[in-house]
């Protein structure tokens, strides 16, 4: 075991390892209202190690420069240490470095495959980016499910290119209609956006389904993987999605960035959607020429230090090995589903315990607001997330405007669960009910 971590490469996860893990996480230690912090609002932001804190800090103290531009040592190697973290993370989703775009977030990744389709549409990049254009006619799809960076963008879309949004309605355990879903995708879709696995549920979508029935339609696929590549294997080859959104501060690493994964062929045909300084080859005062995916959709000043640091979370999670940190965490939502189901007046929200869903679990307390519900548990050291979780639709779907979410990581104890499980008892005897 090398001294740099707490376990030996590919230990399985249990609740004697996870607290040797917890040793890099310092943040986790402390007191909340006099209690022992739990933190269960990874799904949000998660915490940071100690290892992705020291890369970021040594990439200031040794390597700050401008990367792709300066002739200097110090400029070579902060756009070596850049582009290796590109490599970095881009392997650990089975990406090629030139399919990864560094974006701020994910919800910028899905702004930028909209306006990019958007400006191809208004003629922006020629015959080969004529592919992506829309019209009238065309149809765009998504889900029920959705968080609202994959709905917004494609809303106005279709009000710029005249397209028309559909989306694909929920079963009563809160999955996808598959049935529906052969229906509304047809030969008019352009666009088939869905979640990898649901921010609210925690459900799991059937994604090589998904891409079998846009293939079938000549459609380009979205995949919101923000709930998935930080706690599960995941290879967007393999998957065979066309493009994919995921975000750092969901595995580990610092806020600020995210990316955007596009095959090739793709990105180098799209029109970019942030334009200026870096991302060009020749200006004149009438017009530019681009530099080749991904650079052309990097325009201005990038996220070095925080790219640097998502790269010491990638590693971190592979010292770890992505299937363990898999098997804890269904085991961690599984306890935590069994959990809810036994308490009287509390609804949980979408599978069953015992059905396919990840690390985290939305509830539905009678006669209790969410924000009571949150404000209590965090009374006695448990932090949770509250409200419709940029989810509107999926919340009104389920006949009701808000919900009360835990979400684990890798760093959670199953006595995490059960403090949790055991204040969530208390809570409408609490408010007497």
């Amino acid at each position: 075991m090398s001294e740099k971590y707490q376990v030996a490469a590919a230990t399985p996860l249990n609740n004697e390892t996870v607290e040797r893990i917890r040793q890099d996480f310092p943040i986790l230690n402390q007191q909340v209202f006099d209690h022992q912090l739990v933190y269960l609002d990874s799904g949000a932001t998660s915490q940071n190690p100690l290892q992705v804190l020291d890369a970021e800090r040594d990439y200031y103290l040794g390597k700050n420069s401008a990367v792709h531009r300066g002739a200097h040592s110090l400029a070579v190697d902060a756009t070596d240490a850049f582009e290796d973290a590109r490599a970095t993370v881009s392997g650990f989703v089975g990406a090629a470095e030139n399919e990864l775009v560094w974006t701020s977030n994910a919800t910028e990744a899905l702004n930028l495959i909209a306006y990019s389709f958007g400006n191809a549409s208004a003629g922006i990049g020629g015959e080969t980016a004529r592919q992506f254009a829309l019209e009238e006619g065309d149809e765009i799809v998504t889900t029920e499910l959705e968080h609202h960076a994959n709905i917004i963008p494609w809303q106005i879309l279709a009000a710029r290119t005249g397209a028309t949004l559909k989306h694909i309605p929920l079963l009563e355990n809160g999955t996808i209609d598959y049935d529906a879903a052969e229906k509304i995708v047809t030969d008019r879709t352009k666009i088939l956006a869905f979640t990898h696995v649901s921010n609210v549920l925690g459900s799991v979508t059937n994604v090589d389904f998904m891409v079998k029935l846009a293939q079938k339609h000549g459609a380009f696929t979205v995949l919101d993987a923000c709930q998935s590549v930080p706690h599960t294997p995941v290879n967007f080859e393999t998957l065979g999605v066309d493009f994919a959104a995921f975000s750092a501060h969901k595995m580990l690493a610092p806020t600020g960035i995210g990316a955007l994964y596009g095959r090739n062929e793709l990105l180098e045909a799209m029109p970019p959607f942030l334009t200026g300084g870096s991302m060009i080859t020749k200006v004149t005062m009438t017009e530019a020429q681009w530099m080749p995916a991904p650079i052309k959709f990097e325009a201005g000043t990038q996220r070095v230090s925080q790219a640097v640091a998502w790269a010491e979370a990638v590693r971190y999670l592979e010292h770890l090995g992505m299937e363990n940190v898999h098997a804890w965490e269904t085991t961690l939502g599984q306890r935590l589903a069994e959990g809810i189901s036994q308490i009287e007046g509390v609804r949980l929200l979408g599978p069953a315990a015992g059905e396919e869903r990840t690390g985290l679990a939305s509830i539905h307390v009678d006669g209790v607001h969410p924000h009571d519900v949150g404000q209590l548990l965090d009374t006695q050291g448990i932090a949770v997330r509250v409200g419709h979780h940029c989810a509107q639709p999926l919340h009104r779907a389920l006949g009701i405007t808000a919900s009360t979410r835990a979400s684990t990581y890798m760093y959670n104890t199953t006595d995490d669960i059960d403090r949790f499980l055991d204040a969530l008892s208390q809570v409408r005897n609490y408010f007497g009910l």
